[in-house]
């Protein structure tokens, strides 16, 4: 081959070379950033291209599907979905998707990689692609009686209830809420207008936060629970009838400060079940102040606090202090100053004592299935930790009863169930300038002994009269509406 030739060959070459390089690296290097870029349309035209599997409650889909006619065939739609929005999370042709719909997306369209078989199978039968399923632990009665309960009331707030045998969520309610079907696909513009009236800055309810993962609040007296299982356990108190000893009034430790019972007790070296059934500021306090930081910061820990949970939807961290003044140890075992939890994180203080002292870890999702109904993956449940021994669970279990027999409690009562419960008043706002907020915490056992429910109920009612707000009062009445629920579906 003569000179001119050979240089024409090498240089054809090396275009070549240079062409199977930049295909290369467009096809696998930056295969990804293209994929994913948001002027991509051909990704979430083939996303929205068939029908998207459902969300399961009782054996029954709380999401469906609806062609539309356009590039994206198919679109989003909700049965009851105000109720469920804090189960289900929203998916938006516009906007995205989060909670479950995000999650358990791969499952849901079908790109899940344990799906393979299945869609190479259906290629090659050219049967068109479809999404699995997402079976939940959730209760469509106790789900109803919860959002019902919120709604009823009419200012904003939660309920979570559990299983506490194994951690299934039985009820996840925040209210007010929000359809994601406005949301889903009609057309940019309405969902625009939908999205923008649903966003806080322009809707001071905030219908799209989830309150019972991840908004916390301060629990007030249901952290009495979580007191009185640190001094049972670290040996403080032995027995839930014998006298403590605490002065009234109580001046904290290192001020001279009085904290202060809410009203004229009977405190006055009060034992811990009388302490819990007429909730005892003074009591607790001292026995937090008494415990000291680090055994008060042990126990809440062992409850779940300090910890972010996923269910598989991640939860706020509820917060237990360290490093406090006994002043504020005194406060915050009395579930004050800094402290503050989740609904779904005093549910699972109840759970804990319900199940004899083991806290199982909290899920909503029991199994994944394909197209066909097959499980792709099956949840078993966890045990978290053991926050208290069976001994001191059932010292706890039986002051939590006298709350509800012969307490604040009363309205949380089930003829010829066993309930036991702690209601809360939370100061809320700069020197408690705003309405508190009303919380109860329960349980509800059998005649053979199991505990099928645990229930957390906050509410914030900003217009509702500051002496009617109780724990007892407006949110004992919701969750016994749940535990019934419950219970009626185990028969």
């Amino acid at each position: 081959m003569n000179k001119p030739l050979r240089r024409v060959a090498i240089f054809c070459g090396l275009l070549m070379l240079a062409l199977l390089v930049r295909n290369n690296w467009i096809q696998y290097a930056q295969a990804d950033k293209l994929r994913t870029d948001e002027k991509n349309r051909r990704v979430a035209i083939e996303r929205y291209a068939t029908p998207r599997g459902d969300i399961i409650v009782d054996g029954e889909p709380i999401t469906g599907h609806k062609a539309t006619g356009g590039d994206f065939a198919y679109k989003r739609t909700y049965k009851d979905g105000a109720m469920w929005a804090p189960v289900t999370g929203y998916v938006s042709q516009a906007f995205g998707a989060n909670q479950l719909e995000s999650i358990e997306d791969g499952i849901l369209t079908g790109n899940d990689d344990r799906l393979f078989f299945r869609n190479t199978l259906d290629m090659l039968t050219g049967k068109k692609k479809q999404g699995g399923n997402v079976v939940t632990t959730l209760s469509g009665a106790a789900q109803k009686a919860a959002y019902n309960g919120l709604k009823k009331q009419g200012g904003k707030g939660s309920v979570v209830a559990l299983e506490p045998s194994t951690g299934k969520i039985l009820a996840l309610a925040s209210y007010p809420s929000y359809d994601p079907s406005t949301i889903a696909g009609n057309s940019l513009e309405t969902d625009a207008k939908a999205w923008d009236k649903l966003q806080k800055k322009n809707n001071p309810d905030d219908p799209m936060l989830n309150r019972a993962l991840r908004e916390v609040y301060p629990p007030g007296s249901t952290f009495k629970v979580v007191t009185a299982a640190a001094a049972l356990e670290h040996g403080m108190v032995e027995d839930a009838d014998q006298k403590t000893d605490t002065p009234l009034p109580y001046i904290m430790k290192g001020t001279t400060t009085e904290l202060k019972n809410d009203g004229d007790l009977p405190c006055k070296d009060a034992s811990l079940r009388e302490a819990l059934r007429v909730s005892c500021n003074t009591v607790f306090g001292k026995l937090g102040t008494d415990l000291g930081n680090d055994k008060m910061l042990e126990t809440a820990k062992k409850f779940g606090f300090g910890q972010e949970h996923f269910t598989p939807v991640r939860t706020s961290s509820s917060l237990f202090d360290k490093d406090m003044e006994p002043s504020q140890v005194a406060l915050s075992s009395i579930g004050q100053f800094n402290t503050a939890a989740t609904p779904l994180q005093m549910a699972m203080v109840a759970a804990a004592v319900a199940n004899n002292g083991t806290l199982m870890k909290p899920y909503m999702v029991d199994e994944l299935q394909t197209p066909s109904l097959d499980t792709v993956e099956k949840t078993d449940p966890e045990k978290l930790s053991e926050p208290l021994s069976p001994e001191n669970a059932q010292i706890l279990q039986s002051m939590m009863e006298t709350v509800v027999n012969d307490g604040t409690g009363g309205n949380a009562k089930i003829d010829g169930v066993t309930v036991g419960g702690k209601t809360g008043t939370a100061q809320h706002g700069e020197n408690n300038s705003k309405n508190p907020y009303a919380w109860f915490i329960s349980y509800a056992k059998t005649g053979d002994g199991s505990a099928p429910v645990a229930v957390a109920v906050v509410i914030e009612d900003e217009n509702a009269v500051r002496g009617d707000i109780s724990g007892g009062g407006l949110a004992a009445p919701i969750a016994k509406s749940v535990m019934e629920a419950v219970l009626k579906s185990k028969q």
